[in-house]
C-alpha cells in the first residue's frame, strides 16, 4: 500500500493567474458602454498588455517590494544626521514603469478629451495588480497635478506640473501629500505647522511636525500650514485660528544638491499593512516652499486633491475586488471537495455570486464617478449639465464612493480568504497581504464616519439641493424601465428607497434633529450608495439588452445581457429592507441617548460617586504598552 508523503499523494491543481482585461467581461462591458467605439478599439491593446504585465513582471516586483521593505538610516558611521530612506530597487522600478506607461500622464494629455480619465482609470485598475502600493504616490501625484493645473503659477506649471505629467522616467516627479498632524487627522483645522514669509529667499519657510506622511521619497509635496501675515507692519505670529488660517504650499523635498529641504525623518511608521510603502513622521524646520492659490484658502484649494485621491481609493478597492473574484472563481473550477468541484457546490456558489454582485455594483459606481470627473476636467464647466449636475453630484458621490467601496472591499477580501480555505490564510497565496493593504482605504483620506459627515456637509452647503440632483439622476436611469413589467419590482424598490432617504434628510435637517441625523449619517451614506449602484446596474442591463438585440446572432451577447439583468434585479429587489434598516433602525430618536448610556453611563455614574479609579482598572500605562 502506497501512503502519502511530502512528495507522494494528492497535489492540488494550482490556480493560474489571469489577464484581468481578457478574463473579466464586466470591466470590458462597462468600458464598451462608456467609451466611443473608436476610442475603445484604440486602447484595447494597451489595456491588454498592462494586465499581462501585472501578472508577470509586476507580480515579481510586488514580491520583491514586500521582501525588502523600506528602512531608515538616520545617522552615518561618523554620527552625522543623514536621514537616508532606503527602498528596494523594485520600488524605484515601479516609478519608471508608471512614468513610461503614462499612468498619470494619460489623464492630462487628454488625447481622448472627456474619455481620457476613463482610459487612465481603466489602465490604473489593471496596473494595480502589479503596481501594488505605488498607486499611493501616484494618487497624490495626480492630485498635485490637478491643483497646479487649476491654481499653479506659470513657473509651477513649467517646473513641476510638466514633470508630474511626464512619460519620461528621467523627468517624472512624484508628489507627497503632507496634511496629517498629531492634533487631528481629518480635522486639519487644528494644524500646528506654520508658514513664515522669508523676504531674502522670496519664499515661505515652513516649520512643524507632520505625523503621517506617505510617499516620503517623493520629489515634491503639497502641505497645509498656518500662515503668518507677511505684512512687516504687523507683529509676527498674527495667524487665524482653525481652518480659516490655513494656506496650501508646494515644496521640493530635496534641494538642487540632493539634500533634504528642511526635512528630518523622525521615524518610519509601523503599520498594519501597506508595508512596502514608506510612511513617516517628519519634522520640518525652515522648509522652503511656495504658496499655491489664495492665502487662507488652503482647505478649499485641496478639494481637487481630495476628489482625486478618494477616487483612487474607490478604484483601488474595485481593482482588489476584481482580482479576488477572478482568483476565487479560478480556484472553484479546480478544487474538488465532497465529490464535486467547488463551483458546483450550492453554498459556495451562493458565496461567489454575492462577491460577484458586489464587485459589479462597485465597478459601475466607480466608473460613473470617473466619467463625471472626465467631463468636468475636459469640458466647459459653464455648460448646464456640468454646472448643475456633474459638479454637485461628484462632490456628493466622491465621499460616498470612498467609504462604501472601502468597507465592501475589505469584507470581500475576507470572503475570498475563506474561499481558499486554509490556503487562503497562508502568506504565500498573497490574500493576507491584500486584505491588510485594502484595509487602509477605510482610514486614508478619512474614516467612514468622516466621509459620512462630509456627505452631511455637502447637503448643508447646497441647502439640500444636491439631494434633488441625486434623486433626479437615479430616476433618469430608471425612466426606460417604467413601462417594462419585468422591471416593476426593481423600479418600485429603488423609488421607495429614494423616499426613505429624502424623509430622513428633510425630517432631521434642523438644529434639534442634528444629533439624529449625524447618528444615521453612515447608514444614509451606505443607503445612497446602494440605491445609486442599483440604478446603474439597471441602466447597464438595459444597454446590454439593446446590444444583444443588435447582435442577435451572437450568443455571448445574449448570455451577457441575461447575466446583467439577473445582477440588476437581484441587487434592487433585495435592497429595500437593507436600506430601511440602515436609515430607520440606526437613526431612531431615542437611540443617541441609549447609545451614550450603554457605553459611558456606568462609568460616568461611578465617577460621580468617587474620585478613585474604577475597581480593577490599571492606570499609568499608555494604550498598547505592555509591561511584565
Amino acid at each position: 500500500m502506497v501512503f502519502a508523503t511530502a512528495d507522494v499523494g494528492f497535489k492540488q491543481e494550482v490556480p493560474q493567474a489571469q489577464n484581468a482585461f481578457l478574463e473579466d467581461p464586466v470591466l470590458v462591458s462597462v468600458l464598451e458602454r462608456l467609451l466611443p467605439d473608436n476610442v475603445l478599439k484604440e486602447i484595447i491593446p494597451d489595456l491588454t498588455q498592462i494586465a499581462e504585465w501585472s501578472i508577470t513582471e509586476g507580480a515579481e516586483l510586488i514580491k520583491r517590494m514586500e521582501d525588502d521593505q523600506p528602512r531608515l538610516r538616520q545617522y552615518d558611521q561618523w554620527c552625522r544626521r543623514v536621514d537616508e530612506l532606503l527602498v528596494t530597487e523594485a520600488w524605484k522600478k515601479q516609478k519608471e514603469i508608471a512614468a513610461r506607461e503614462g499612468i498619470v500622464a494619460i489623464a492630462y494629455e487628454r488625447k481622448y478629451g472627456q474619455y481620457s480619465r476613463i482610459y487612465q482609470m481603466a489602465k490604473l485598475m489593471l496596473w494595480t495588480a502589479g503596481g501594488g502600493l505605488y498607486s499611493c504616490p501616484l494618487a497624490m501625484t495626480d492630485g498635485c497635478a490637478r491643483v497646479l493645473e487649476l491654481l499653479g503659477t506659470q513657473e509651477m506649471k513649467d517646473q513641476v506640473y510638466s514633470r508630474l505629467t511626464s512619460r519620461d522616467p528621467s523627468q517624472f516627479f512624484t508628489s507627497g501629500q503632507w496634511m496629517t498632524e498629531r492634533p487631528g487627522g481629518s480635522d486639519v483645522g487644528r494644524t500646528e505647522t506654520q508658514a513664515v514669509w522669508n523676504e531674502d529667499k522670496k519664499a515661505w519657510s515652513i516649520s512643524g511636525f507632520k505625523w503621517f506622511s506617505s510617499a516620503t521619497d517623493a520629489d515634491v509635496t503639497m502641505l497645509l500650514a498656518r500662515t503668518h501675515d507677511p505684512d512687516p507692519t504687523i507683529a509676527p505670529g498674527n495667524m487665524k485660528a482653525g481652518s480659516r488660517g490655513l494656506s496650501l504650499y508646494l515644496a521640493r523635498v530635496r534641494d538642487d544638491e540632493g539634500k533634504l529641504n528642511g526635512v528630518r525623518i523622525h521615524r518610519l511608521k509601523d503599520k498594519v499593512g501597506t508595508k512596502a510603502l514608506p510612511t513617516a513622521e517628519l519634522q520640518l524646520e525652515g522648509m522652503v516652499a511656495q504658496q499655491v492659490g489664495a492665502t487662507h484658502k488652503g482647505v478649499k484649494s485641496i478639494t481637487s486633491i481630495l476628489n482625486i485621491t478618494r477616487m483612487y481609493c474607490g478604484l483601488n478597492c474595485t481593482a482588489t475586488m476584481q482580482g479576488l473574484v477572478l482568483q476565487a472563481k479560478e480556484y472553484a473550477r479546480r478544487r474538488e471537495v465532497f465529490g464535486a468541484l467547488l463551483k458546483d457546490q450550492p453554498l459556495h456558489l451562493a458565496t461567489l455570486a454575492n462577491m460577484e454582485l458586489q464587485y459589479r455594483a462597485t465597478i459601475q459606481f466607480t466608473f460613473y464617478c470617473v466619467a463625471m470627473m472626465g467631463r468636468i476636467e475636459a469640458l466647459d464647466n459653464r455648460l448646464p449639465d456640468i454646472q448643475d449636475r456633474d459638479l454637485p453630484l461628484l462632490r456628493l458621490l466622491t465621499p460616498i464612493l470612498k467609504m462604501w467601496s472601502a468597507k465592501n472591499a475589505f469584507a470581500l477580501s475576507q470572503e475570498a480568504m475563506e474561499c481558499f480555505g486554509g490556503q487562503g490564510y497562508m502568506e504565500e497565496t498573497g490574500i493576507g497581504r491584500i486584505m491588510r493593504d485594502v484595509l487602509v482605504n477605510t482610514i486614508w483620506e478619512g474614516t467612514s464616519n468622516v466621509m459620512a459627515l462630509d456627505v452631511l456637509r455637502v447637503m448643508t452647503e447646497t441647502g439640500g439641493s444636491v439631494l434633488q440632483v441625486y434623486s433626479d439622476a437615479v430616476r433618469g436611469m430608471l425612466a426606460p424601465l417604467k413601462t417594462r413589467s419585468e422591471w416593476s419590482k426593481s423600479v418600485k424598490s429603488l423609488e421607495e428607497c429614494l423616499v426613505l432617504i429624502a424623509i430622513r434628510f428633510t425630517s432631521y435637517a434642523t438644529l434639534e434633529g442634528r444629533k439624529i441625523l449625524e447618528a444615521s449619517a453612515r447608514g444614509l451614506s451606505f443607503a445612497m450608495a446602494d440605491v445609486f449602484a442599483g440604478a446603474l446596474l439597471c441602466q447597464h442591463a438595459i444597454w446590454s439588452e439593446a446590444k444583444a438585440k443588435v447582435h442577435s446572432s451572437n450568443s455571448i451577447a445574449a448570455t451577457e445581457a441575461q447575466v446583467d439583468k439577473i445582477s440588476a434585479q437581484r441587487w434592487c429587489e433585495e435592497l429595500y429592507k437593507r436600506v430601511e434598516h440602515q436609515i430607520q433602525t440606526l437613526g431612531q430618536d431615542e437611540r443617541y441617548d441609549q447609545d451614550h448610556q450603554m457605553l459611558f453611563g456606568l462609568a460616568d455614574a461611578r465617577g460621580a460617586n468617587t474620585t478613585a479609579p474604577a475597581a480593577g482598572r490599571v492606570t499609568g500605562h499608555a494604550y498598547g504598552e505592555a509591561k511584565l
